[in-house]
């Protein structure tokens, strides 16, 4: 196992917090992120992964942390006091998402669609709802062998509040020199909540078409949020080249390229990071460490 003795990440900024995206699924950013981790890892730095793909989290795959802790995650749901209400139906009126329906003077609450946003307590002429609670989801948290402290979030099945699990789990992270969020695919609501206050968003991609297309909206996103990025290109060395024609014209950074190598996906069907499998390619991701740590120089100037 590589332990990072020679690797030099450079100068590291207090608390840096990176956040492992892409625009679409596959393209093997979970693959890179746990390298990141363990890579940073090796050189004496503390390191927290979050794993922010809540819907599917799979990096303890590949950290196989031991885990001691286990969190409720709950929202706000409203709670209608039966006596005080007349059934006027002002709070569904006011309910932006259609969460409520009044039906003959019975107010009717729809947990599903319900964004906790307080709008129908606030408003109520009669102050007949208060704040109630429903669970959505879990958080893990734990430590690995290579000194990386674990969290993860997990949705419960028939959920959809993605979001407020991933706050949950940035909200319960602790204290550490790096903090790397594996981030949801694509770029809705989940990933925008993930990277928001993100000091360095890191977009993985794949030089294929699709991997292109979809890498141009993670752009767009990334560059409507003011935040610096860089792209990392996975399984580089095919024919589509135009992944890389495109970050050269729009002056993306290249962080680094991983080429396209049987062994990777051999060592991911095992469980197995790049870093700690192949030494010959232990080199890429402490370099990966350096460009973004100059990106995060650069912002702050």
């Amino acid at each position: 196992m590589l332990r990072g003795i020679g690797f030099n990440m450079g100068p590291l900024p207090d608390h840096l917090k990176v956040a492992v995206a892409s625009g679409k699924g596959g393209t093997g950013k979970t693959t890179v992120a746990v390298s990141l981790a363990l890579s940073a890892a090796a050189t004496g730095r503390r390191v927290q992964y979050l794993d922010c793909d809540v819907e599917a989290p799979n990096g303890h795959i590949f950290l196989k942390p031991l885990v001691g802790r286990t969190l409720p995650v709950t929202v706000s749901l409203p709670q209608v006091n039966r006596e005080r209400c007349n059934g006027c139906g002002f709070c569904a009126e006011v309910c932006e998402y259609n969460a409520i329906a009044v039906v003959k003077g019975e107010v009717l609450i729809f947990p599903e669609l319900c964004r906790s946003c307080g709008a129908c307590r606030l408003f109520c002429p009669q102050k007949a709802i208060s704040e109630g609670s429903r669970s959505v989801g879990t958080i893990e948290m734990g430590r690995t062998e290579s000194g990386v402290a674990f969290m993860r979030g997990l949705l419960d099945i028939g959920q959809v509040a993605t979001p407020a699990v991933i706050a949950a789990v940035k909200e319960a992270a602790g204290d550490a020199d790096i903090s790397l969020l594996d981030c949801p695919p694509g770029v809705s609501c989940p990933v925008i909540e993930a990277v928001k206050d993100a000091d360095v968003v890191i977009l993985v991609t794949e030089p294929t078409p699709f991997g292109l297309h979809d890498l141009i909206l993670a752009v767009e996103m990334t560059r409507a949020l003011h935040l610096p990025f860089g792209v990392i290109i996975n399984r580089y060395g095919t024919d589509h080249n135009e992944t890389k024609t495109y970050c050269l014209r729009e002056g993306i950074p290249l962080l680094a390229t991983i080429p396209d190598d049987w062994r990777i996906a051999q060592a991911y069907a095992e469980g197995k990071s790049i870093f700690e499998t192949l030494p010959e390619y232990g080199e890429v991701f402490p370099a990966a460490w350096r460009h973004t740590i100059a990106l995060r120089e650069a912002a702050t100037l």
